[in-house]
């Protein structure tokens, strides 16, 4: 393919010196006859090239018409039962599946979040399952492996975007890596600024800082969640948060 590229560029090449040398020679009028000898001179290259990139077009349609659509389907009917069992809190069964389920042809084995994510990586379910995967992982005390599989999701929805964000802070909570997890709940607040997700990643974040006692950041981040969030239910409580940190950090 790349030899093909070099001949397409090569032949652009020609075409523009051929063009100079033609506008020089000639004015304003079109060497029509040497047009015809640099098409017979480079017709195996022209013709070759063209036929790659025909081939590449063709491939580029099957997979995005035919193919593509046809795994989402399938990722689709693999995910049903994954999500059931998920919306059970049966996350074992959710991430690894392996469960026998009837389908409308019959018995067949699930397969679990992981799998989807594997075997249907171009989908949308299959990047989706990423998210759900990590959160199992979570759910189930494997944090590390939950970080992993939530940072592979790259969602853009207005609430699933930044509690998947928020997940891995909380992951990083639980390994104690407080600086990161502070790190990951406050992009999570900045990922999507809503009343719902944005002032509980900003209290996480608060806390974390309490854990560092960085009271002074704490502070601060309690304090721009009773001024830009006060009608949260994170907010309820937040006077009481201020005075404590005031109180551990000396602060008037």
């Amino acid at each position: 393919m790349s030899e093909e590229l070099e001949q397409i560029e090569q032949v652009e090449s020609n075409i523009e010196s051929e063009s100079s040398s033609s506008k020089k020679s000639a004015g304003k009028q079109l060497d029509l006859g040497g047009l015809e000898f640099f098409y017979e001179k480079n017709k195996k290259a022209i013709t070759y090239g063209g036929g790659a990139i025909l081939a590449i077009v063709a491939i580029f349609s099957f997979y995005k018409f035919y193919y593509l659509p046809g795994q989402q389907k399938e990722a689709n009917n693999e995910a049903f039962f994954a999500q059931t069992y998920f919306e059970k809190d049966s996350f074992l069964v959710a991430l690894n599946g392996g469960l026998n389920v009837q389908t409308a042809d019959g018995p067949k084995t699930m397969m679990g979040f992981k799998d989807i994510a594997e075997n249907y990586s171009g989908t949308k379910t299959g990047k989706l399952a990423n998210y759900y995967a990590g959160i199992c992982l979570l759910r189930t005390g494997k944090f590390a492996e939950a970080i992993e599989y939530l940072e592979k999701f790259d969602g853009h929805d207005e609430m699933l975007a930044p509690v998947a964000v928020g997940a891995i802070g909380d992951a990083n909570m639980e390994l104690n890596n407080v600086d990161e997890a502070i790190k990951f709940y406050l992009k999570a607040a900045e990922k999507s600024t809503n009343s719902f997700t944005t002032p509980l990643y900003l209290k996480k974040a608060a806390f974390a800082y309490e854990q560092k006692a960085n009271y002074t950041e704490a502070l601060a981040t309690y304090e721009r969640l009773k001024n830009e969030y006060s009608k949260s239910t994170e907010a309820r409580e937040v006077d009481k948060y201020i005075a404590r940190v005031k109180a551990l950090g000396n602060i008037q």
